[in-house]
């Protein structure tokens, strides 16, 4: 019988993908790859030190005579400018000065003084029933505690650290809202958007004793210059130390004045 030819051995094709996925992988920005924790904090410091100079009118935008004010006003805050909610609150508090009179408000009449601040009907359910729990539990008084506050209704975190760092001077957290959010983020001061991630991750690189007066600056910096559609990169004094890639491009941009 005639032998069978050899089979022809062919090499067979190296894997390249698995080559391309680890490189794509490793190709994060230098600065959240060889930034250390330690390196990010001495960063943060800098940057709130000229922050601070920059802004030396930074403190909370609302307006509030005690604690109970400045309560129902951060809950009105949310979804809506400081600016429009006081010009809303004169009038509430006038019509409810204390814990007592807002637990015993009609919903109708509330949701009419406060409606130009937006979600009007689930605003007054927390106003009402922050209130009344105020009243039940705390003798009408606002507590000094994190734990306590947070148990209210309409008040979460953000809410609590700013009623506890503006009206008691207690430093529990660092209160974030959108500019907190935006501007840590362009700062490369943290890396999330999620507001609890962000808090602790600022936490971590802030020292305590300047975690009331970080909220107010990255506000004001996120007002006055780190807008969201336009900001200012070319007039902003932490230009050196921020670490979002876009800035050099709208530092060419003249802003509109």
């Amino acid at each position: 019988m005639p032998k069978r030819p050899a089979a022809v051995k062919t090499k067979a094709k190296p894997r390249a993908s698995s080559k391309r996925k680890t490189t794509a992988k490793l190709k994060a920005p230098a600065s959240k790859v060889l930034e250390s924790a330690a390196a990010r904090a001495a960063r943060a410091t800098k940057i709130l030190d000229i922050l601070d100079k920059t802004y030396p009118d930074a403190d909370c935008a609302l307006q509030w005579r005690n604690p109970y004010e400045l309560l129902a006003a951060t809950i009105l805050s949310a979804q809506c400018t400081d600016e429009r909610v006081n010009q809303v609150t004169p009038a509430l508090f006038e019509r409810y000065p204390t814990p007592a009179a807002m637990a015993q408000a009609k919903p109708a009449e509330v949701e009419a003084l406060i409606r130009p601040t937006g979600f009007f009907r689930a605003k007054t359910r927390s106003l009402i029933g922050c209130a009344q729990g105020l009243v039940a539990s705390h003798g009408g008084e606002v507590p000094r505690t994190m734990d306590a506050l947070v148990k209210l209704p309409g008040t979460g975190r953000k809410t609590a650290s700013v009623v506890l760092g503006h009206a008691w001077g207690l430093a529990e957290g660092i209160a974030v809202d959108t500019h907190v959010i935006r501007v840590s983020n362009r700062l490369g001061l943290v890396d999330t958007e999620v507001q609890a991630e962000i808090e602790r991750e600022l936490m971590s690189i802030v020292p305590h004793e300047r975690w009331i007066k970080t909220t107010d600056l990255l506000i004001f910096h996120g007002r006055r210059t780190c807008s969201a559609m336009r900001p200012r990169c070319g007039e902003c004094p932490v230009f050196a130390l921020c670490r979002w890639d876009q800035r050099q491009a709208f530092a060419t941009i003249t802003p509109s004045r």
